[in-house]
């Protein structure tokens, strides 16, 4: 029972964090139709982290140790706060399409910032020469926004600051992910994920106090189109889809789990240019596909690892099967 149900979970997670993450993009560029940037990103973290507490409170869990409370806080501000807030400021000057494309870069900063394996990345060759060819994927991607009309009222000047702040929600991201893997919190996925977005609300609408974000808002005047977008933002980018991703890590090598990197700035550029009638110009495109590359020469070991291994496994599978066949031959 429990393999047939993971043979159906398995597609519909790689499937959730595939699509929503990659509509994630377009849902912000509406939500930020009615909401300032941190104010959008708070009301998102902070509904969708008490949903999940109170549902994990009503089933006996507890939520009262302050060093998990502490753990998760740096995880989610650096993660959350950081990693998606940064992208909601950021698309106020660009595209939902750009913004996407920007943060396929994520991979490139893992690698970067991961100093204690540099000598196993550094070691296999594709890793350099895939960073040498995002980096100019990422130029081209960049040469292509600049001369873009995508944004007429945000001159360039505006634009490379969001590219900028975009790469620095990157870091943020990858910083929150060694972070939490090199200081677990001693309790539940679940619980974790729901502190994490406590906190990362918290310290979004403390931000959003600080830009005074507040002064001048009205929820009334807030069209409803950008209702619809936090909707999503709470219910399938900050639960479904966060909640399939850390679940598939756990039954699924973390190598194959990340192709999300490659699929969600495509999903992206289709859902925006069916929805909202949004384009890349030729520059963004090919910058667009030289990126992919580069992210997928530094990955390309890791994966032909993986399917080596199991080859090996399912050969191994076979000659035990063909060993007892032979063993249990009727006389």
């Amino acid at each position: 029972m429990s393999n047939s149900k993971n043979k159906w979970l398995i597609p519909l997670a790689f499937t959730n964090i595939y699509v929503i993450w990659g509509i994630t993009f377009l849902a912000i560029s509406f939500g930020l139709k009615g909401f300032p940037p941190f104010i959008l990103s708070g009301l998102r973290f902070l509904v969708a982290g008490m949903l999940m507490i109170g549902y994990l409170l009503s089933k006996g869990e507890k939520a009262n140790s302050l060093i998990n409370w502490k753990k998760n806080a740096v995880t989610g501000i650096l993660i959350l706060t950081g990693g998606t807030g940064l992208v909601a400021w950021g698309e106020q000057y660009v595209t939902a399409s750009e913004a996407a494309i920007a943060i396929a870069t994520g991979p490139f900063w893992f690698i970067a910032i991961d100093k204690k394996n540099w000598k196993y990345y550094f070691s296999d060759k594709f890793i350099p020469i895939g960073l040498v060819i995002g980096f100019v994927g990422l130029v081209l991607f960049l040469k292509g926004s600049v001369n873009s009309n995508a944004h007429a009222a945000a001159d360039g000047n505006l634009r490379i600051t969001a590219f900028i702040i975009l790469g620095l929600s990157s870091i943020a991201w990858v910083l929150g992910s060694l972070y939490s893997k090199k200081n677990p919190a001693s309790q539940s996925t679940f619980m974790n994920i729901a502190q994490q977005l406590i906190v990362a609300g918290l310290a979004s609408f403390l931000i959003a106090f600080f830009r005074k974000e507040w002064s001048g808002f009205s929820v009334s005047e807030v069209p409803l189109q950008a209702w619809f977008g936090v909707l999503f933002l709470i219910f399938f980018g900050s639960i479904i889809a966060y909640l399939s991703y850390i679940w598939l890590l756990s039954v699924k090598p973390a190598a194959l789990v990340s192709t999300h990197t490659y699929i969600n700035p495509i999903v992206t550029v289709i859902a925006g240019w069916i929805v909202a009638n949004q384009s890349i110009n030729g520059g963004q495109l090919y910058g667009l596909f030289v990126i992919l590359l580069g992210v997928l020469l530094t990955n390309v070991t890791k994966y032909f690892r993986l399917s080596k291994r199991s080859k090996v496994k399912i050969r191994r599978v076979r000659r035990f099967f063909n060993r007892a066949g032979r063993r249990y031959q009727p006389i």
